[in-house]
């Protein structure tokens, strides 16, 4: 592994759980790739050939350096670039927060591919709770943006999502939530600053405490 992918996943379990879950020599698609770190790791310990897609100009030529296919393209157009099907697995990680158009883009990612990965930062999270109940929006590690500045425009807690997932049926095959990088199985909208879902086509109903 280079040292820049290592880096990255070091700094972001997110995406070590979303390479854990992508299968060996799954073809892989990554929207909002940033400098394309997780596809060069993806091709070197998995052999799994991969897509980025990215809107910033620097990160685009980021990925070229790293030898990583990238197409320039804004998420919020859609993914009509790419064929039903064309993919195992499509990665969307701390992204889907910036996305004005949510729904659209959860079902082209099930479209385009087999399975998706979706990660967030959970604004359930009690920290993030406290502040609002204090009076302020929340700021932290996972929600590092001012209100006045932020990217986000729809931030979501771990229980929004999954009725999310349920009313577009969309089936949460796997769900890991973190906080500080390890794993939160107890009360997790509440405990769990991130959250990570693997999903499918289909519908299955789970509950969120």
């Amino acid at each position: 592994m280079n040292a820049q992918a290592q880096a990255l996943l070091a700094a972001r379990p997110d995406l070590v759980a979303a390479a854990r879950w992508v299968a060996q020599g799954a073809r892989v698609l990554d929207l909002g790739c940033g400098d394309g770190a997780l596809l060069r790791y993806l091709w070197e310990e998995k052999q799994a050939p991969g897509y980025g897609v990215e809107i910033d100009a620097r990160h685009v030529i980021e990925c070229l350096k790293n030898d990583v296919n990238v197409l320039q393209m804004d998420l919020e157009s859609g993914l009509s670039a790419f064929a039903d099907g064309a993919f195992d697995c499509v990665l969307l990680s701390e992204t889907i927060q910036a996305i004005h158009q949510t729904e659209q883009l959860m079902r082209e990612m099930l479209r385009v591919g087999r399975e998706a990965i979706v990660s967030f930062p959970n604004f359930g999270y009690w920290r993030a709770r406290l502040q609002v109940a204090c009076g302020r929006m929340p700021v932290s590690a996972e929600l590092p943006y001012q209100w006045y500045d932020t990217p986000n425009v729809h931030l979501c807690t771990v229980a929004d999502f999954e009725d999310l997932c349920r009313r577009l049926g969309i089936r949460v095959l796997e769900r890991l939530v973190l906080h500080g990088g390890k794993s939160v199985t107890r009360l997790p909208n509440i405990l769990g600053s991130i959250a990570v879902f693997r999903l499918g086509r289909g519908v299955a109903p789970p509950r969120t405490p």
